[in-house]
């Protein structure tokens, strides 16, 4: 399928783009106003864009359906701070809740049940029940657009983090993702919940560079049993490896080496898959 954005409306780009740029994290932003009324509400467009200075921005678009503007682009330009409470499983339905369109003297934090908390640095309140707040300076705004359904890039340096102790890993010095299931926002009412069970690693940090698939023997590089992410993982070692003659195994046929290596591969063994698959060539 072929889709051209220019010739849809501003509800079907939204539709589509959204299904298709997913997962994304939600930021429960908590601002407030000149006179200081207090505004809850999350926004999925949002993300971490440098480490120095610490910035994140999040985006709130102006509404679709009159192109009006939401109150907490317009507590942010009179006061240029912002808490982003980070949604979890076990806030994500209050979340939802403040993200229905209330009236600027209405108080979200209410409505959603949550826990105003004096932040340590900034004028805007903390939601008490979420695990990991950041209080932000506002840097910039930047409008990408004046009809409905542009965006506006609020773009935040973090000052300071609060992390509950409870989603650190056993020596305390970092967040453990087993720990804190994040929930992020998928198109139309789909989210995704990330729990133990669908966690999965990459090394991202090799000495040296991988070989690249394209340096893979013919015989795996062609083999039709070997996914794309198969190939990937043994794509990232630096060499391939020499032939273990200590590395036993018990296989019969080419098949079975095949089938086993991908097990181990599965199993995030790639060295041991390597040393089946080089055998696997010797025995043929």
């Amino acid at each position: 399928m072929f889709l051209d954005l220019h010739q849809m409306t501003v509800p079907q780009k939204q539709n589509w783009l959204q299904y298709a740029v997913a997962p994304r994290p939600i930021a429960l932003a908590s601002t407030v106003n000149s006179l200081g009324q207090v505004n809850l509400s999350p926004f999925s467009f949002f993300n971490l864009f440098s480490s120095e200075p610490p910035v994140v921005i999040f985006s709130p678009s102006r509404r679709v359906r009159d192109n009006t503007t939401k109150h907490t682009l317009q507590n942010v330009e009179e006061i240029s701070q912002v808490v982003i409470n980070i949604c979890d499983f076990d806030i994500v339905q209050q979340v939802s809740l403040s993200s229905h369109d209330y009236a600027s003297e209405v108080n979200e934090f209410e409505k959603a049940g949550f826990t105003m908390e004096k932040a340590s640095m900034v004028v805007p309140p903390m939601v008490k029940e979420a695990k990991i707040k950041l209080e932000c300076e506002v840097l910039e705004i930047k409008a990408l657009g004046k009809k409905g359904g542009a965006g506006n890039l609020v773009i935040c340096e973090v000052l300071c983090m609060h992390v509950d102790d409870s989603i650190l890993n056993a020596e305390g010095n970092m967040i453990d993702p087993q720990k804190i299931q994040h929930v992020a926002r998928l198109g139309g009412d789909w989210y995704c919940w990330v729990d133990q069970q669908n966690l999965f690693k990459i090394n991202k940090t090799p000495v040296q560079p991988g070989i690249g698939i394209d340096a893979l023997p013919a015989y795996i590089r062609q083999n039709p049993s070997l996914s794309g992410n198969d190939l990937g993982k043994l794509a990232a070692v630096s060499a391939i490896p020499a032939i273990d003659n200590n590395f036993s195994y018990n296989m019969i046929d080419e098949s079975q080496l095949i089938n086993h290596a991908k097990s181990l591969l599965e199993q995030q063994k790639v060295q041991e898959a390597w040393q089946v698959l080089l055998r696997s060539e010797i025995n043929k």
